[in-house]
């Protein structure tokens, strides 16, 4: 379908292609920036990560804490409040306490959004429908006083024209709900990326803590 073909189809489906167009770029536009913003998230965690675990590993607290303190991503947010509960009750539940009350923080963040590129999708479908509907009693109206020799043919034609809408919010639509489902899926990595620093950093502040009872005793 060339462009004069779309310029044609969408001209031809009457007002409520100009709703459906909105809520499309609408829709795109708040998709566009959820994936940026999760896209960034989620390399500067692998990068931080990359970075922290060794030394966690060799117990080195106090590096990490100097090294979240001076970085806002999600993984330092969580770690930081893991790591201050850690150094003034020393009880592993303590910790894992802190660093879940971060992720009760970090989630809606992440999330944030995101449930609008479906409810837009949902809305262009509606638009679409409503639009051919509308098309359609206009139809009917129009050839109601018609010669009859003519209602076939310009009924047939109206319905042509109503039906335009329902395949633009279709077409709008489904790019929406595809992209809602690629961003609810990355999402949920980040989030589960986000649980298994959160275990890894409480087996490693655990573990260095059982060798210094071993050493002291």
């Amino acid at each position: 379908m060339g462009i004069n073909s779309l310029i044609e189809f969408f001209n031809r489906g009457g007002l409520f292609m100009y709703p459906i167009l909105l809520v499309f770029l609408a829709g795109m536009g708040i998709a566009l920036e959820r994936w940026l913003h999760l896209s960034r998230i989620r390399n500067v965690n692998r990068k931080i990560w990359n970075m922290l675990y060794p030394m966690l590993v060799k117990g080195q607290f106090e590096k990490v804490k100097a090294a979240v303190n001076k970085d806002d991503s999600t993984i330092s947010q969580m770690l930081s409040m893991g790591l201050a509960r850690q150094s003034t009750v020393r009880r592993r539940e303590d910790v894992e306490i802190a660093m879940e009350e971060s992720m009760m923080e970090i989630i809606p963040r992440l999330e944030k959004r995101t449930p609008y590129v479906a409810l837009l999708s949902n809305i262009a479908t509606l638009l679409g429908l409503l639009g051919t509907i509308m098309g359609l009693i206009e139809a009917f109206t129009a050839v109601a006083n018609a010669n009859p020799a003519e209602k076939a043919d310009l009924l047939s034609a109206s319905i042509s024209v109503a039906m335009n809408t329902t395949a633009f919010g279709l077409m709008a639509a489904i790019p929406l709900l595809l992209l809602h489902a690629k961003l609810t899926s990355t999402t949920g990595q980040v989030i589960d990326s986000l649980e298994m620093v959160s275990v890894k950093a409480l087996n490693s502040i655990s573990s260095f803590g059982r060798r210094q009872s071993e050493e002291v005793s």
